[in-house]
């Protein structure tokens, strides 16, 4: 420990503010650095060519990331959400073990969770640019384009450093939500108001049905976010007393998604993940080539500017995978619907396997594999982040005793506060994991606008936000509550 340590010392940290901040102050450090990562967000990275840059099929990943491929952004925040699954996993299997309340360990936690994200910032720059991911003007511009991502993400992981102790919220959080803002204003704008006046413009019978189809992606945005909203208002309350005042009690909420849209978050980062960086296979050949084939199967692919790059379309990764046709029948004009859900019942993938030859996948196989194991994710890391983050039923009831809470009717004993507990907070994280994932899936298949999904992770952003928001003002009436909120 004394070597791991001296390492964690010398990486750069960020100071927590003399004194508490205020709403006012915590807004403005909010803005500055929501403004820096929007400048990042719109300054290309020198050397790289944007003409061969094909957005469609990096939407998913751009929101996921909180990232804009080709600029300085690029990386966005994959090192961070990236570097607390590993972390996770290996505290899970009980390798790591780590006591969040001891504040020389979780100091010591943070502090190799930001090693693993420098780190993981580095190795996916390279990765991205070796690839071909972010495609380079020239050989020559290799190691400039390296290095411009890899500070630009370090910096972000800074920056995120700095929205926690300095701002309203998590800098994941807000990046994530300006970044889906930013597609959600830009597709609308860019895409579906002018496939909307092209229906207009040609006339016919069927134009203004045609001009009002062209907005489906946005129908499905909103529905996606009405439902969540609903979702998020859904809850479980407990009755609870104070035990050294009579007669005060109070209610303690159990919401439906009792972990957010957390773990979406890290297992479609996961899933989006693997599929860069396996992009390595695309050029195994000789006798790994079943072998690589079978893991995951990339077919160039021809950008309208004449480009060529790798896609995923096949293979073990591909079935897990929300590569779904969008870059080939998107949904994103007048009629296409038809096509694009034609497809998912008419077409198939290729298995590669091992030894030789391949089997055909239906691609309404792939949507239920792709489901399935995003609900198994989401469950897995669901369960994780209750156990990491301190909202398991015993350390709740333990901190709700320190505080002098109790369940009225009964003696003042952890253990009924634990059993009570239990009866609720594994079942709801189970069924709200399993909700989101169901969720974020359909938000994919239906093309919505933002990704559908992005639009899921800024509701549930803004809910946490909110959340925050409320928290803070309670906690100006009754600090002691901070021991049970934190």
């Amino acid at each position: 420990m004394g070597i791991l340590d001296s390492v964690l010392g010398l990486l750069p940290h960020i100071k927590k503010p003399e004194r508490p901040l205020s709403f006012k102050d915590k807004l403005k450090w909010t803005a500055l650095i929501m403004g820096l990562y929007f400048l990042m967000f719109s300054t290309p990275a020198y050397g790289v060519n944007l003409s061969t840059l094909k957005e469609p099929v990096l939407q998913l990943i751009n929101i996921i990331f909180a990232a804009r491929t080709g600029t300085l952004i690029t990386v966005g925040i994959g090192p961070i959400v990236l570097s607390s699954i590993v972390l996770q996993l290996i505290q899970g299997t009980g390798i790591l073990k780590i006591d969040m309340t001891d504040p020389q360990q979780k100091g010591r936690f943070q502090g190799v969770q930001k090693l693993a994200a420098i780190c993981i910032a580095v190795v996916e720059s390279l990765i991205f640019t070796l690839t071909g991911y972010v495609p380079i003007a020239s050989p020559s511009y290799f190691g400039v384009v390296v290095a411009q991502l890899a500070i630009s993400a370090v910096i972000v992981i800074f920056l995120d450093e700095m929205m926690v102790k300095y701002g309203l919220t998590s800098g994941i959080n807000l990046f994530i939500a300006g970044g889906v803002a930013y597609s959600i204003i830009a597709g609308t704008v860019d895409i579906l108001i002018p496939s909307a006046a092209t229906a207009l413009v040609t006339g016919g019978s069927a134009a203004l049905p045609n001009a009002i189809l062209a907005f489906g992606p946005l129908f499905f945005a909103i529905i996606v976010m009405l439902v969540s909203i609903y979702a998020y208002d859904m809850k479980v309350e407990l009755p609870l007393a104070f035990s050294q005042f009579r007669g005060i009690g109070g209610r303690l909420p159990i919401p439906f998604l009792y972990v957010s849209v957390l773990p979406v978050i890290l297992a479609t980062s996961l899933i989006v993940s693997l599929g860069v960086w396996f992009s390595f296979l695309a050029g195994v050949g000789g006798a790994w080539a079943g072998a690589a084939h079978f893991i995951a199967f990339y077919q160039p692919s021809t950008s309208s500017t004449g480009a060529t790059t790798n896609q995923l379309s096949g293979g073990l990764l591909y079935l897990v995978s929300p590569n779904f046709p969008l870059p080939y029948a998107a949904p994103y004009g007048i009629g296409s619907y038809s096509q694009y859900f034609n497809y998912f019942f008419t077409s198939s993938s290729r298995l590669y396997m091992p030894w030789g030859g391949f089997a055909l996948v239906p691609e309404w196989a792939h949507v239920i594999t792709y489901t399935l194991m995003l609900v198994v994710l989401c469950i897995i890391f669901g369960k994780f982040w209750v156990e990491m983050t301190g909202q398991n039923p015993k350390s709740v009831s333990e901190q709700l005793q320190e505080v002098g809470w109790q369940i009225p009717g009964f003696r003042r004993d952890p253990r009924v506060m634990e059993g009570m507990l239990n009866k609720y907070i594994p079942t709801i994280t189970v069924l709200g994991s399993i909700f989101v994932a169901l969720l974020a899936a359909f938000a994919t298949l239906t093309g919505a606008i933002g990704s559908g999904m992005g639009v899921l992770l800024t509701v549930g952003i803004m809910y946490m936000l909110y959340q925050q928001l409320e928290r803070d003002k309670m906690l100006q009436g009754i600090p002691a509550l901070d021991n049970v909120l934190s």
